[in-house]
């Protein structure tokens, strides 16, 4: 029997429902989850950024970071952070593979993987209060936000390695194809640019935040080779891990090149 054809708003919708906190009708699904990740990306991250960038217009750049890491772990409902504190813990220690999921598995967040979570957070809002106290800063921030769901969109690659009884991997493998990621790569790069070009920040400025959004992705390649080594693959943990250290990087970079 031949399953029910998709609608063309099944993706976005699948997409959403996973990935944020918005309630959506979606299909029991989970093939438009990766490849329409960074919609929601851009989605929220205009949220974040338009909420940080009030906050740092009417109290403080301080004050405005704070808001945009607080509405963007509240709009995605902390998904990613737990999924970066459990692969801390899995892949910190010296354990081996099949330790390493049983603890991930588990949920309960260990020593190390509390001090990758508070130390992320603060370096998160470290460097996005310096892009605010910055004409023009505040375009790292979507930038980020984007370009982390791009990267995780690149797990459902076909032939990426999943981890073992891993089901949002099984879930969700192959369904990027390389002319979709490739699509995604060069549609946000050349977002970034035009909307710096388009607010008067020049080529430069734009550069800069190519090149830091590059280093983010570079980042989550050498976490998700290092999730291949340590655990067959990638899991959701390590997905959402993936996004936010390309963010986290992403930031730090764009505070340096730009701050």
């Amino acid at each position: 029997m031949s399953s029910a054809p998709r609608r063309p708003w099944s993706g976005p919708a699948e997409a959403f429902a996973v990935l944020s906190v918005v309630r959506v009708p979606a299909a029991s699904s989970a093939r438009g989850v990766l490849p329409w990740a960074p919609l929601v990306g851009l989605v929220l991250g205009a949220l974040a950024t338009a909420v940080g960038w009030l906050g740092g217009r009417y109290a403080s750049p301080l004050v405005g970071a704070v808001l945009a890491v607080v509405v963007l772990a509240a709009l995605t409902r902390g998904l990613h952070l737990d999924g970066l504190a459990d692969t801390a813990d899995g892949l910190g220690p010296l354990r081996g593979r099949e330790r390493a999921l049983q603890v991930m598995r588990a949920g309960d967040v260990g020593p190390f993987g509390v001090a990758t979570l508070v130390l992320t957070l603060l370096l998160q809002v470290a460097c996005t209060a310096q892009l605010l106290g910055v004409d023009g800063g505040w375009l790292a921030l979507p930038a980020a936000v984007v370009g982390a769901r791009v990267a995780m969109a690149g797990t459902g690659l076909a032939g990426a390695p999943i981890a073992e009884g891993s089901t949002l991997g099984a879930a969700v493998a192959g369904t990027v194809s390389r002319r979709w990621l490739a699509g995604s790569v060069v549609v946000s790069l050349a977002a970034v640019v035009a909307v710096v070009l388009a607010t008067g920040h020049g080529w430069g400025r734009a550069g800069a935040l190519v090149g830091a959004t590059a280093l983010g992705w570079l980042a989550a390649g050498a976490l998700r080779r290092r999730a291949e080594a340590r655990l067959g693959g990638v899991n959701g943990d390590v997905m959402g891990a993936m996004g936010e250290v390309t963010a986290t990087v992403t930031l730090l970079a764009a505070a340096v090149l730009v701050g």
